[in-house]
């Protein structure tokens, strides 16, 4: 389509690339809103879940630790389960960004903007 028009030809290639590095970028963001971790804390008594890109969706406690002598430790445990699932939605997130890019041959560790 372009052959022979030098670095012009070259430019086309380059912004077709961005451009379809754009899009595959914007369909990660959506794949992460859809992508459930789960995070959980003292043995699976406190489970947390998020989209892979760290919204909270939910939060799951077994009820018998619901003793209000035991307050401290289900908020510990709450708070644990979330930190564990934005950990796990943030790891994912990056497996999904690494893999995006190894299909695109680019490098696997290329610094791109958070998703």
């Amino acid at each position: 389509m372009f052959k022979g028009l030098g670095q012009l030809g070259d430019m086309a290639k380059m912004m077709k690339a961005a451009k379809e590095m754009q899009e595959r970028m914007m369909t990660l963001q959506e794949d992460l809103g859809r992508i459930v971790v789960v995070g959980e804390a003292g043995a699976g008594l406190v489970q947390a879940r998020a989209t892979a890109k760290g919204e909270l969706t939910g939060l799951s406690i077994d009820p018998s630790i619901l003793v209000a002598s035991e307050k401290e430790v289900v908020e510990d445990l709450i708070l644990a389960a979330i930190k564990d699932a934005q950990a796990r939605a943030a790891a994912r997130a990056q497996d999904e960004q690494r893999k995006l890019l190894t299909e695109m041959g680019l490098p696997a560790d290329m610094n791109l903007p958070p998703v």
